[in-house]
């Protein structure tokens, strides 16, 4: 394969070992292709929504996933009171993904890895059998930590194949 083919991907999660290790190398696998996905790209590109019937963009996709890490590591199972989202809001339920005409890329990454790292130090203090309340689908849910990692990881991974396509629509090949 030609040098300029490869790209250097995230470190492979384990692939045998304890549960807990697979899940949190599963989550940092997919949150590592994220930001390898937005690597290289100007603001314009990251901004850009290249699917006429879609909200989707890298960006937003960025400022999304710091609200889903908030909401099911932080107000899921760290539960601190009055904790609010980080873009959206009851008045603007999209607010995460648009209007980014004044969205600062450099903060809103900080606030998503701010949020990643944040969301390590409350699951290091719960074992995967640990429950906190949320709401999904409008109900009440109780939920373990290892729902949460798994939840985590589908999330990321169904934005990362999201992520891969909106690359290869605002950067395509031959442009990079």
């Amino acid at each position: 394969m030609p040098d300029k083919l490869t790209v250097p991907g995230p470190a492979d999660p384990p692939l045998a070992g304890p549960e807990r290790a697979m899940l949190e190398g599963w989550l940092e696998y997919h949150r590592a292709s994220l930001l390898l996905t937005c690597g290289g790209l100007n603001e314009e590109q990251r901004k850009r929504r290249p699917v006429a019937t879609s909200l989707m963009s890298l960006h937003g996709m960025v400022r999304h996933l710091a609200d889903v890490e908030r909401n099911w590591f932080q107000r899921v199972l760290g539960q601190p009171p009055g904790l609010p989202p980080i873009f959206l809001s009851d008045e603007a339920s999209d607010a995460d993904w648009v209007p980014l005409d004044g969205a600062d890329w450099a903060a809103d990454l900080a606030s998503w890895q701010a949020e990643c790292a944040r969301s390590r130090l409350t699951a290091a203090a719960h074992g995967l059998a640990d429950v906190g309340i949320g709401v999904r689908g409008g109900r009440r849910v109780t939920c373990s930590l290892r729902w949460i990692y798994n939840h985590m990881i589908e999330e990321y991974a169904r934005h990362n194949g999201h992520a891969d396509l909106i690359r290869e629509l605002v950067a395509p090949p031959a442009d990079r």
